[in-house]
């Protein structure tokens, strides 16, 4: 055999093995639902929405009982696109998510490039900065604010794909829109690895018609809710169709808790959750939580450590085999692989939330925030319980000092401060007025 056949063999097979290697890296999904908080979904026994979908995520993977994070979109998902609590990257209210640059934080897509993987943001970039392909996204659709989806709405006029302007036609509904994006990106890149961050339209407000809403629907916010749980169905279908499911793990999450107007729904026995969106309580940063991966998750397992937002990025870099990053900063978060394999690991045991210049750090039973309060969270989420500050219980005295020694290290104070009007909304302004959708929420949140 000739030289240059020798060689043209050589390298078809150094491709082929490249291939293989290529395709052998996991995928990953992140889901992230809008406004959707911890007593909407069945599995987590909430009692008025059937969630049949969503449930079959947590029975076929590992369902978590405390996930947090912070109570508004923008801090949110600032945290868990980059893994660091909003004192370091200053993501501490929603106007202020739109002020760090790609140059200081790195974003999930631009730490896994270097394991070769492409990457889309398809739905809501919110009150993030510039756009999802200046933090190293290849792919993006995204719309202006929340809650769009239909171009009747002020805002939906049209969406924008990779820089360009599209219309939204009439009778075109944005979540279907976004769903055919993401089928369009999965049969593209099926042959190599990718992550696809996935932040769903629903369920924020404006809350209107689905549809599959009937024409005299009484409830129209529990019709988003269940389409929501659709479109989660016919997501994992296409998985399947596209022989994706035994080489991708999926997230499913929440962003927030429940908006405020829909928190006397999102009830577990019939009890309410104490706090929503917004609120530094349980069910502001309480939020579902459901990792799926065939083959290597117990089904149905119930994981009842403590985690937060920030735990999702060193996560993924983990399932991608990515040992360093480019980043020079710190990344707050823990890998939870571990427990996605249904392992023990060694997590810590406490989480830390902030919103504005409120914080708190939790562990299981205890709960101490920046004022020095102490709480007894054994009967949360329904009850937050205020110990004394000269309570004489042994078990108390002894969490205010683990949890003081926590607080003492990771020094929010010392970090950069909220610039706002200290409810996390807003920066250097007076809360913006105006008339409530039905979601609940501000307009613009």
């Amino acid at each position: 055999m000739s030289f240059k056949k020798i060689l043209s063999v050589s390298l078809i097979a150094f491709a082929a093995l490249n291939a293989a290697a290529q395709n052998a890296k996991t995928n990953i999904v992140f889901m992230l639902a809008d406004d959707y908080g911890y007593g909407e979904t069945s599995c987590n026994g909430g009692d008025n929405y059937k969630t049949l979908n969503i449930d079959k995520l947590a029975s076929q993977g590992v369902r978590y009982t405390h996930m947090y994070t912070a109570a508004l979109c923008g801090p949110s998902r600032a945290m868990i696109l980059t893994g660091r609590y909003a004192f370091h990257t200053g993501a501490t209210n929603q106007d202020a998510t739109g002020k760090f640059t790609p140059q200081v934080e790195t974003m999930i897509p631009k730490a896994l490039k270097q394991a070769g993987y492409v990457s889309a943001s398809i739905g809501k970039w919110g009150q993030l900065p510039l756009m999802p392909a200046d933090f190293g996204f290849d792919h993006y659709l995204t719309y202006k604010g929340s809650g769009v989806y239909w171009n009747t709405q002020e805002k939906g006029k049209d969406y924008t794909v990779d820089g360009q302007t599209i219309p939204l036609k009439d009778h075109e509904y944005l979540p279907d829109v976004m769903h055919a994006d993401v089928v369009k990106f999965l049969s593209a890149n099926k042959n190599k690895p990718f992550f696809l961050y996935y932040p769903l339209d629903h369920v924020h407000g404006e809350i209107l018609p689905t549809p599959d809403s009937k024409p005299d629907s009484k409830d129209l916010y529990h019709d988003n809710v269940m389409y929501m749980d659709k479109l989660v169905g016919k997501f994992m279908k296409v998985l399947d169709s596209l022989n994706l499911t035994k080489n991708t793990v999926v997230f499913f999450m929440g962003d927030n808790g429940t908006a405020n107007a829909h928190t006397t729904e999102a009830t577990i026995g019939g009890r309410r959750i104490v706090g929503g969106k917004g609120s530094m309580l349980e069910g502001g940063g309480l939020v579902p939580f459901i990792t799926w991966w065939k083959g290597v998750s117990p089904k149905g397992k119930v994981c009842n450590d403590v985690i937060d937002a920030s735990d999702i990025y060193p996560t993924v870099l983990d399932i991608a085999g990515v040992k360093s990053t480019e980043s020079k900063s710190v990344v707050d978060g823990q890998s939870i692989v571990p427990e996605m394999k249904g392992k023990e690991g060694n997590h810590r045991p406490w989480v830390f939330n902030q919103l504005a210049a409120m914080w708190y750090v939790r562990e299981l039973n205890w709960k101490l925030n920046q004022s020095g309060e102490l709480f007894d969270m054994t009967k949360a989420p329904f009850e937050e319980i205020l110990v004394s500050a000269d309570s004489k219980d042994p078990e108390a005295i002894a969490a205010r000092e683990r949890l003081q020694k926590v607080l003492a290290t990771l020094n929010p104070a010392g970090g950069i401060q909220d610039d706002g009007d200290g409810s996390g909304r807003h920066a250097g302004k007076e809360k913006k007025k105006g008339k409530k959708k039905d979601g609940g929420a501000e307009p613009n949140n």
